[in-house]
């Protein structure tokens, strides 16, 4: 599936275009342009991770009387969580299609938009049947985030800088943890807000925060990439030559030409059907190393942590108003993992650091649970062991999301992306807290051993493919790692060395040239 010869058999072909945005976009240096898309785009995650783990601190306090809701700590910690990530994993696949569609824009502005509105109706829940359901909406939107969000982040930064990025953006979920974990100290003392009010102030301050967010992200642009593909290329042009005067008066000095060029075939639209045969028949072995990293990493993260706080809770008798204490010793272990060790996945390369840094997450988590089983643990230094775990395998799980935006075409990369995101998630994510919830709570060590195994077991095996499959994408192009299916052929090729204005002009494949399939090498 490598292309059409000429524009009449693409369906919803609008015409052909030869463009150098790709190029133009990958050459430019860091500038403040690129932070408004790290500060509008990728802060969403810090509000992700503030709520879940207030979700998570509040279990206990939800399940007290006077809370305001007949609920359990496991229905919160197993059903609800199960819940969340039912409603993101749905909210992946439908926004996730309709960011393909219809733009990343758009969508990234409806997907927070729904995220907020839910966040802040949990808030106002009067029973446990609307917390539940609250819950779903807001993974729903958090879902649909993503997907449109990682797509755009991808598209945007120059591929020297993607891994980095990627891996601290996603990572920043953890500063919202650290947040969170805090926040439910002050939040759950009875001194300071009666049992019913702290708790829901905690989700009406994420909203408040939020809609910061939304006010900020308003500025991010659509994606040049997805324009000149959906017939929009002189959007395109306008928008990238705007970008290059701004970052060369920033910079004091002019930008060097382009390397290379591309011609396509613009689509309004591409089918669910085509995104799938890309995905699974072009493209098989990426589709087991992307399975394979989302399932490890879900099982990890949202089956196990979920019940870290109950735990703490009921194996050292740790005050349920003292466990966002140690949340925020963990939440920082995870966010300085990407923060350090992001840079090496684009300089030693993907396939290095993500086969290692799961692995190693996952030898570490094994012996954590031995420590654990042979009862020489404190709440201390059980979190110390976690803070080490989580090191390495916050990393880890950060590629596993920019691993699925950069290694498929351009034209499915939201879609795979949500894809992705929902097997693996719904795999670990759902079935898991609904398994651990009861091994956590149980009381019984050997069963909370069993849910540290099994993470880590995952987290093992995800690493092994990683060695074998993960595709060399460092410092190259998206269009270099996964050839887009409107890329026109037929001419003498598809991509011209440097030296292209961008506009017009013969083609032929760069240097690289794009990777075949499923290639060892790509």
């Amino acid at each position: 599936m490598s292309g059409e010869s000429n524009p009449a058999t693409v369906p919803g072909s609008t015409g052909t275009v030869t463009t150098a945005v790709p190029a133009r976009l990958d050459r430019l240096p860091w500038s403040r342009w690129h932070w408004m898309i790290v500060i509008g785009l990728g802060t969403v995650w810090i509000l992700d991770g503030l709520e879940v783990t207030i979700v998570g601190n509040i279990a206990g306090r939800l399940a007290e009387e006077g809370s305001g809701l007949d609920i359990t700590a496991a229905q919160v910690t197993g059903t609800a969580a199960a819940l969340y990530v039912a409603g993101a994993c749905s909210g992946a696949l439908f926004f996730g299609w309709l960011t393909d569609r219809y733009g990343r824009k758009k969508l990234f502005m409806v997907t927070l938009a729904v995220y907020l509105a839910a966040t802040a109706l949990t808030a106002l829940s009067f029973d446990s049947w609307w917390f539940f359901l609250c819950r779903f909406f807001t993974g729903f939107g958090i879902g649909g985030e993503y997907a449109a969000i990682n797509s755009a982040i991808d598209e945007l930064i120059p591929s020297t800088y993607r891994g980095r990025v990627d891996l601290i953006i996603n990572g920043s979920y953890w500063l919202g943890a650290i947040g969170g974990a805090l926040l439910s100290i002050v939040m759950l003392d009875t001194d300071i807000f009666a049992i019913d009010m702290g708790w829901r102030l905690s989700f009406a301050l994420g909203v408040v925060l939020g809609l910061v967010i939304l006010l900020v992200r308003r500025n991010v642009p659509e994606s040049p990439r997805w324009q000149f593909i959906h017939g929009r290329g002189e959007e395109a042009e306008k928008l990238v030559s705007s970008v290059e005067r701004d970052i060369e008066r920033e910079h004091g000095r002019p930008l060097p030409p382009p390397q290379s060029e591309i011609t396509i075939h613009e689509r309004r639209s591409i089918g669910f059907g085509l995104i799938a045969k890309t995905v699974f028949t072009r493209y098989p072995r990426r589709a087991v190393l992307g399975l394979s990293l989302f399932i490890g990493q879900a099982f990890l993260y949202n089956a196990i942590t979920f019940g870290f706080g109950t735990i703490l809770t009921t194996f050292f008798d740790v005050p349920t108003g003292s466990t966002g204490y140690y949340f925020a010793v963990i939440a920082a272990g995870n966010f300085l993992g990407p923060l350090f060790l992001g840079k090496l996945f684009d300089t030693v390369g993907r396939r290095i650091m993500i086969s290692s840094t799961y692995i190693l997450s996952g030898v570490l988590l094994f012996g954590t649970a031995w420590l654990f089983d042979s009862d020489v643990l404190t709440a201390s230094t059980l979190t110390a062991c976690w803070c080490v775990v989580l090191f390495f395998a916050s990393a880890g799980a950060s590629s596993a999301y920019l691993t699925v935006s950069e290694v498929f075409p351009m034209e499915t990369r939201a879609m795979a992306i949500a894809f992705f995101y929902a097997i693996g998630t719904a795999a670990g994510g759902i079935s898991g807290p609904l398994i651990f919830a009861s091994l956590t709570e149980s009381g019984v060590p050997s069963e909370t051993v069993l849910a540290f195994q099994i993470g880590a077991g995952l987290m093992c095996a995800a690493g092994l493919v990683a060695a074998f499959l993960a595709v060399k994408a460092e410092r190259r192009s998206l269009e270099d790692i996964a050839e887009p299916l409107s890329v026109a052929h037929g001419t003498d090729s598809t991509r011209t060395p440097s030296g292209s204005t961008g506009s017009t002009g013969s083609t032929g494949h760069g240097p690289q040239g794009p990777p075949s399939g499923d290639a060892p090498t790509a």
